[in-house]
């Protein structure tokens, strides 16, 4: 590879001929215009010129080095003359000045006060609250056009919906609420034993169970398989212009999207509940009939008697409000994706953050209002 050079010599009528040899490319040494910039500063020429007879190769470091170069003669005044320069350069300069730079993209990094960080994140969890809410209403609405039989969407999809978020959740459902009643009996069988009262371990995983981890981890397991997938699904359909493709339509794309997603999770939801309730139960029941000797019916009897009616409502009715959650959570973040193959990933990713952040505080607001109410 040749050494690359730059140097200059002035001519006759204030000319100053820029000389370029060798080879200019990214992966070699690139040598800079300090010098030709030192001639401009000290007499300004009237007219620049360059002469790239002596170019074996270039790449778009060139390209680079020469629209930077040009910017010092355009502020100090100097007509350039690319003639001498290779076509292919010519043009690629030529294309590069003809799109205007977007406004603030060469803005400086500068150190942000922290009064400065707080405000701008206020504002933007402002905006956010704002849009959420907003999408909420808007989701009340479709569901009110539902009732009215003025919602249009897909019967076939809706069923397959109920499908994935259903059937197709079992196995990683299964796996994780055995697990979660495994540990939960397990943790408390270590503190039970300590006191001679290992039976109460049934009460623990039970009540747990039925009231707040069926749902919980049943919701945060939604948010993480299905929550993503509607944001990808939606976030797809945003850059390949789908959605755009239903309102010329004629079709809302809340009511044909977002609703049958809300309803079919919504629905889902209870049912998967219950199931993760009993497999966490049984669970428990694994490490006590295991480890602690406590027979299967012994078990049975002693969970009996310590879940009520009321707990199994208190567990459905929060998966109900999660699945509603987590949809609504997955179907907005993929509603905002950009229009880039970077982007349905990064919609995916705030879709699972967002519905396990709305899982937990709507659970933190419902043992509030259970326990103020005496549930």
């Amino acid at each position: 590879m040749a050494v690359s050079g730059i140097s200059c010599e002035r001519g006759a009528d204030g000319l100053l001929l820029v000389r370029l040899t060798g080879t200019f490319r990214l992966a070699g040494h690139l040598p800079d215009f300090e010098g030709v910039r030192r001639q401009l500063a000290s007499a300004p020429p009237r007219r620049l010129a360059y002469d790239a007879s002596a170019v074996e190769d270039w790449d778009g470091a060139l390209v680079a080095r020469l629209l930077t170069f040009e910017e010092t003669c355009t502020a100090a005044r100097v007509e350039v003359d690319r003639a001498g320069l290779p076509e292919g350069l010519r043009r690629l300069l030529e294309l590069a000045q003809a799109v205007p730079e977007k406004e603030g993209a060469r803005r400086s990094a500068r150190h942000v006060p922290l009064l400065e960080r707080v405000g701008s994140a206020t504002l933007r969890l402002r905006d956010g609250t704002t849009v959420f809410i907003g999408f909420v209403g808007e989701a009340g609405l479709s569901v009110g056009r539902m009732v009215r039989g003025q919602a249009r969407f897909r019967r076939s999809d809706f069923f397959l919906l109920l499908e994935q978020c259903g059937g197709q959740a079992l196995p990683i459902v299964t796996l994780i609420s055995f697990l979660v009643g495994l540990i939960l009996a397990f943790v408390g069988a270590i503190q039970l034993e300590q006191f001679g009262a290992e039976i109460y371990v049934a009460n623990l995983v039970g009540i747990a169970m039925v009231r707040e981890m069926g749902a919980m981890m049943g919701a945060i397991i939604m948010a993480g398989r299905t929550g993503a997938a509607f944001a990808a699904q939606l976030g797809t359909m945003r850059v390949t212009q789908e959605i755009d493709a239903l309102e010329t339509l004629g079709l809302a794309p809340f009511d044909f999207l977002v609703l049958p997603r809300m309803l079919a999770l919504s629905l889902m939801m209870p049912l998967l509940t219950l199931y993760a309730d009993f497999v966490g139960i049984a669970g428990g029941a694994f490490v006590s009939v295991t480890m602690l000797d406590i027979g299967p019916q012994q078990y049975w009897d002693q969970t009996a008697s310590a879940i009520g009616l009321d707990d199994f409502v208190v567990g459905l009715v929060k998966s109900s409000v999660f699945g509603v959650l987590v949809a609504i959570a997955g179907c907005l973040r993929g509603s905002q994706c950009g229009n880039s193959s970077a982007a349905v990933g990064q919609a995916a990713t705030s879709a699972v953050v967002t519905g396990i952040v709305l899982v937990i505080v709507a659970d933190a607001i419902f043992t509030v209002i259970f326990n103020a109410i005496g549930v």
